[in-house]
């Protein structure tokens, strides 16, 4: 009787030492984020672009390697191809139509683990005050102090696509002057928030 509740004593104290890790949050680091698209012109190549203003935060659970809700918010006015008058245009009615709506936002709800670090990111974006579903196909490239600083920080691959007619963007559609599908390329770094 003595061995028993001896071993389970030293049961008891072993489930209780091992500490479960709870989700964290994590803040973008705008210094390290890429949001790039590319879309067809006229079928003959495709035109790259990306914004470069965004803010947002997510909650990651490293023990199930899963990434939680997260919200990420886009300066639509930050849109840039390289191209000033192209950019211009982009910015107007026929696009995005940033006086009106001046941001796009990602809402995350669910994530769908594939492996030990990839899945998938499903979640809703509104952009031109219409929302959709949208799913990012996702790798979680590491969890580490960064080399400058030391930061608590994590590295995070997305793709995805589009249609823009879906958001009521239809502007050029005809004769696919301006493709309809949108691909999505996301890179970032996220920094620990304590």
């Amino acid at each position: 009787m003595v061995k028993i509740t001896s071993f389970m004593a030293l049961a008891g104290v072993l489930v209780t030492s091992v500490a479960v890790a709870e989700p964290e949050r994590f803040v973008l680091d705008e210094s390290h984020l890429s949001i790039g698209f590319i879309v067809g012109h006229a079928q003959y190549a495709g035109v790259l672009g990306q914004f470069t203003e965004a803010e947002g935060e997510f909650v990651y659970d490293e023990t199930n390697q899963v990434l939680h809700s997260g919200r990420v918010v886009v300066d639509a006015a930050s849109v840039f191809s390289g191209h000033k008058r192209r950019d211009e245009h982009v910015r107007n009615a026929d696009f995005l139509h940033v006086d009106e709506h001046p941001q796009i936002v990602f809402e995350a709800t669910e994530f769908r683990p594939a492996s030990a670090n990839t899945g998938e990111l499903v979640g809703e974006l509104t952009m031109l005050g219409v929302t959709q579903p949208l799913t990012l196909d996702v790798v979680i490239n590491q969890r580490a102090p960064h080399p400058i600083g030391g930061a608590d920080t994590l590295g995070v691959s997305a793709r995805g696509a589009l249609l823009r007619s879906e958001f009521g963007m239809d502007y050029a559609l005809e004769g696919e002057l301006v493709g309809d599908e949108v691909e999505l390329i996301i890179e970032l770094e996220a920094i620990h928030d304590d």
